[in-house]
Order: C-alpha cells, then structure tokens, then sequence
C-alpha cells in the first residue's frame, strides 16, 4: 500500500491529500529517510510523521483492506510517540487559547465587558 494511502487509512489525516502534501514537503520519514507519497509501506517499517509541529513515531503492524474506524485503528498501528512531544501539543493548545494578537478580528464578549469594566471604574475614579 502507498505511505500516502495508508496514512489516510489509519486516520492520521483527514483527506488523501492532505497526506500527499505531508509526504511532499518531507513530513514523512520512513527509516530516517523522507519519501515520496507512492512509496509502499510494508509491516514493521517505523515511520516518523510530523503533523501540528509535533513528531509523531509510528510503527505498522498491518495493511487495512480500506479505511478504517477509530476503534480499529491500533489493530495496524503502534504509536511510540515520547510523552514530552505530545505534552508539547497540549500547551501549544493552550496558548492558542489564551493568547489573541491585537487586531485580528472583533473583540470577544469577554474583551467588550472587561473593557467596560475598566471605563466605569476610570469614571468612578474622576468623580
């Protein structure tokens, strides 16, 4: 099976082609060695897919018939990502949550009440 195709099977992306593109820009690495989206993958390679800034270490147990359920996943995959980079992912998640750069869209209702906030207590303060 193609590592593009496989990829997609086992859920790691959404779309064929957004594998394609990963396998393209070298997101894909099999062995250490970047590879091209038609290569064929076989069981026991370990691949290296890097995918939300994060590197995620993948060994293949088998090759699905077609795509396959969330459930059914482990069945052809073993995921041997480090905890240190999938705690990475969590507090890029969090960072994105908090932090909102100046002038990139309107304001969140939070924003409005603290602003409001902030002017009735410079009134108060005048007064």
């Amino acid at each position: 099976m193609r590592v593009d195709k496989y990829l997609w099977c086992v859920r790691y992306f959404k779309t064929r082609s957004l594998a394609t593109k990963a396998c393209k820009k070298g997101h894909v690495k099999i062995d250490g060695n970047s590879v091209k989206p038609s290569r064929e993958i076989f069981p026991a390679d370990k691949m290296e897919v890097r995918k939300n800034q994060v590197n995620y270490q993948i060994e293949v147990l088998d090759i699905p018939p077609s795509r396959v359920g969330a459930k059914l996943v482990s069945l052809y995959l073993v995921d041997k990502t480090p905890k240190e980079n999938l705690e990475k992912l969590d507090l890029l998640k969090y960072s994105k949550d908090y932090y909102r750069k100046k002038g990139t869209g309107r304001p969140t209702k939070k924003d409005r009440r603290d602003l409001e906030d902030f002017k009735e207590e410079s009134k108060d303060e005048e007064i």
